[in-house]
């Protein structure tokens, strides 16, 4: 088995484990075999690569190394400039702790919250204090690899531009900081554990990883335009008490301490908690890995909690929209299997986020440039068709599921008729995904273009209704929910530029329109028409058939 640097590194602090009590051997073993296997493990950033060959994955690890390392040139401006140390360290450092946080929930919690390795490990001659040492120092040493990637660039600009000093402080704050935001999500899952079951943890696991996804999708599109950097050593601090509640200034505070010799309270305050606090967390999460490992178990004990649910919303939902008995009951199914799939939601709510924020960012430069009077005047509000982008991977990921297994129920249907199956799932995903995107989006429009776009916004929908059929019927879906993620290799990358062309045919159309007088009115009840045409063309009786085959 290969034999990491890493571990023959930390040979050398043999000794200090034993005398605390751990087999320093057994854990050694141990932490060979964790860092083989994460060679295997696909981490959140590498998701959209995660269907390529099991061969092509085993360097999942150093792209994802890689991939942070570019993005941490993001960070060398904050090291570039002399003299504000206090404000430009503290905002590197909370865009720092925020990456590094999700991180290691999206994907580290697998790790943390292992319960296989009491079950199987602890049934040997090993006690618990080296498996628990064991699982700190894995997570600690990617962390701390992911950390180094990430802090690479503005490193070594800072050894070059700040001087040797500087380097030291940085480095040392960023294993500080390391330290503190493992125990700080350690703790965080003790504290969830200890009120709430299983579930509920999965679900926040769930958000985090989506919330860094949409964050490194939407993140380099914004910086560039709400920040002007130049500006930042005009910025001038003013103490105040809930300042040092914020764990960001505290990483600042040593840096204005040492180097430009400030010994404010409030400096020497923010410099001592920099210290302090990660020294004092993570013994607090040693002192309390015994009652962490037990409320683990409620890991396994989530079958209990699932309850009967009465008549939702999307019962009267599926009435309004649905003419069929069988359109309604694949509405409601397909409704609970967005709401309950975690890696659906992984897979669409960050194109969700960037759908959502896209048109703003363009209307952003374009305010930036003109200002808001010529803005409202203009016809920037066609940059809401960004949001039928969302479309085509809604349709590529409906067809899966991690419960693929019950597609067998498909056998089982009264009816070959799949238009009833497509036609329910689809209104399903437009009135509890589109709609509410749609509506949010248009509120702000309406606000910003001063009220004059409502009929632009009404063909603006019918169009993304019209260029849902289309992407149905050149996608060619697989049967709702019907498909295990892991097949999804066949990239249909390829079939997305016809549909982008499709959707910006349709702005086009309307764009022409908006030009000619009363020409909108003329447009509107022509797209009805066409719209209930093609949905009825599509998914009319006997339009598809149920596959029976092998593939259902």
């Amino acid at each position: 088995m290969k034999d990491f640097r890493i571990l023959i590194l930390l040979d050398k602090f043999k000794a200090i484990f034993e005398k605390l009590g751990v087999d320093y051997s057994i854990m050694r073993r141990i932490l060979q075999v964790k860092l083989a296997m994460d060679e295997r493990r696909v981490p959140t950033v590498m998701k959209d690569n995660s269907s390529k060959k099991k061969s092509d994955q085993s360097n999942s690890i150093a792209k994802s190394l890689l991939f942070y390392g570019v993005l941490g040139i993001l960070l060398v401006p904050f090291v570039f400039s002399k003299g504000n140390y206090l404000f430009q360290m503290s905002f590197l450092f909370g865009i720092l702790m925020f990456m590094m946080m999700t991180i290691l929930i999206s994907d580290f919690s697998s790790v943390l919250l292992d319960l296989k390795d009491k079950d199987i490990i602890l049934s040997r001659p090993v006690n618990g204090k080296t498996l628990s040492m064991a699982k700190t120092l894995h997570i600690t040493i990617y962390m701390f690899y992911i950390t180094f990637s990430f802090t690479g660039p503005s490193l070594l600009i800072s050894l070059y531009r700040q001087g040797f000093l500087f380097f030291i402080i940085f480095l040392s704050e960023i294993i500080l900081m390391d330290l503190f935001i493992v125990a700080l999500t350690a703790l965080l899952y003790i504290l969830i554990l200890k009120f709430f079951d299983g579930e509920k943890l999965k679900d926040i696991i769930n958000y985090v990883q989506i919330i860094l996804s949409i964050a490194l999708s939407i993140g380099y599109q914004l910086i560039g335009r709400l920040f002007d950097l130049r500006d930042m050593m005009n910025i001038s601090f003013v103490p105040r008490w809930w300042q040092s509640l914020i764990p960001s200034m505290w990483f600042g505070g040593p840096f204005e301490l040492i180097l430009n010799n400030n010994y404010s309270s409030h400096i020497t305050l923010f410099s001592a908690l920099a210290l302090i606090i990660p020294v004092l967390s993570i013994i607090l999460y040693i002192k309390l890995t015994p009652s962490f490992e037990r409320n683990l178990q409620k890991l396994n004990d989530s079958s209990g909690n699932v309850k009967v649910r009465s008549k939702g919303f999307n019962y009267y939902l599926s009435g309004i929209f649905c003419r069929t008995r069988e359109e309604r009951i694949f509405f409601r199914f397909a409704a609970d299997m967005m709401r309950s799939e975690r890696n659906f939601k992984l897979k669409v709510y960050p194109s969700l986020g960037l759908s959502l924020i896209l048109p703003l960012v363009f209307l952003l430069t374009k305010f930036k440039n003109a200002g808001w009077e010529s803005l409202a005047q203009g016809k920037m509000y066609f940059n809401i068709y960004f949001v039928a982008l969302i479309v085509p991977t809604i349709l590529m990921t409906i067809g899966y599921s991690d419960k693929y297994k019950g597609a067998w129920i498909y056998r089982m249907l009264p009816f070959d008729d799949a238009g009833y199956i497509y036609k329910g799932t689809l209104k399903a995903v437009i009135i509890n995904l589109l709609v509410p995107l749609y509506i949010f989006e248009s509120i702000i429009f309406m606000i910003i273009f001063k009220g004059r776009i409502a009929i632009d916004l009404i063909l603006v929908f019918l169009n993304i209704i019209l260029f849902i059929a289309i992407c149905f019927k050149i996608l060619k879906m697989q049967l709702p929910f019907s498909e295990a993620f892991e097949v999804t290799a066949q990239s249909q990358g390829f079939i997305i530029i016809p549909l982008f062309l499709a959707i910006s045919v349709l702005a086009v159309i309307h764009y022409v329109a908006a030009g000619i007088s009363y020409g909108r009115h003329i447009y509107m009840p022509i797209l009805i028409i066409v719209t209930l045409y093609i949905w009825k063309k599509f998914f009319g009786r006997k339009a598809i058939l149920l596959p029976y085959g092998d593939d259902a």
